[in-house]
């Protein structure tokens, strides 16, 4: 199991009421550590994507030649990585 850690955390009432009958108040906890992990991920591969665009341009690849072509080179490694994820 995970070491976890209890932390104050201050967050507007409507916000954990809503939490709480959405998934009840015993699993509170549970839905918000989820959602800022998803956040985390988010902000984590955002942060990598504008690190990637200032790099130079590779030539030669074929899947990045358009703006279509690279959305679905992105798309199709969501995809693997997704795939293996599950296995």
């Amino acid at each position: 199991m995970t070491h976890v850690v209890r932390t104050y955390f201050i967050a507007p009432k409507k916000l954990i009421e809503e939490v709480g009958r959405l998934v009840g108040p015993r699993r509170r906890s549970e839905f918000l550590t989820e959602a800022a992990s998803e956040k985390l991920k988010r902000e984590k591969l955002l942060r990598l994507t504008r690190e990637v665009s200032k790099l130079t341009p590779v030539k030669g690849i074929p899947a990045w030649n358009t703006s279509e072509s690279t959305s679905k080179w992105v798309h199709d490694g969501r995809v693997e990585a997704d795939r293996s994820r599950n296995v």
